[in-house]
């Protein structure tokens, strides 16, 4: 597909109620960290980013990762992988972005608005969330 026929989008990953102190990081299109950071006290974290959708909507961008025809997710990189190696942890949340409407993904590219998606940063057990992560809100920003 050409780029011609693609849009960008601004992106930005809201991690609400992180575990304090843990590093998160967005992962890069080579598996590396980008922007690490870790909450003081629990307050969200964000990480921004930009993807490109073509007709479909087919998604595209350095952060934007592939399993099967048509699911689309963002990695979120924790603890070691998120560059801090004194961290006990060791783990990724995947966050989907193949589901977001075509409704939302019109208007962010038209409006040159941000989409973002909200996630919890705190598994049931109390451990950092980790593994597919559901989106528990999408809105312009």
């Amino acid at each position: 597909m050409a780029r011609a026929e693609q849009h960008e989008i601004a992106m930005r990953i809201v991690i609400d109620q992180p575990v304090a102190g843990v590093r998160h990081s967005l992962q890069d299109k080579d598996g590396g960290p980008i922007d690490p950071k870790a909450s003081v006290a629990g307050e969200p974290l964000s990480f921004d980013f930009t993807i490109r959708v073509g007709p479909g909507p087919k998604f595209y961008g350095d952060q934007v990762r592939r399993e099967g025809p048509q699911r689309r997710f963002v990695y979120i990189r924790i603890g070691t992988l998120a560059g801090d190696p004194a961290s006990p942890w060791n783990r990724r949340m995947k966050i989907d972005i193949h589901d977001i409407g075509q409704a939302l993904l019109d208007t962010a590219a038209k409006g040159g608005r941000r989409i973002a998606l909200a996630v919890n940063g705190t598994g049931k057990d109390g451990t950092p969330a980790c593994a597919t992560v559901a989106v528990t809100g999408r809105r312009l920003v």
